[in-house]
């Protein structure tokens, strides 16, 4: 399950304009 949610955190979301979802996370926080 670990290792699930880490490659889940990794992988590229086309939803979020192909950006990772920790890296959307820290533009919002930004913005």
């Amino acid at each position: 399950e670990y290792i699930e949610v880490f490659y889940n955190r990794q992988r590229q979301h086309s939803t979020l304009g192909y950006h990772a979802p920790v890296e959307f996370e820290a533009r919002a926080a930004v913005a």
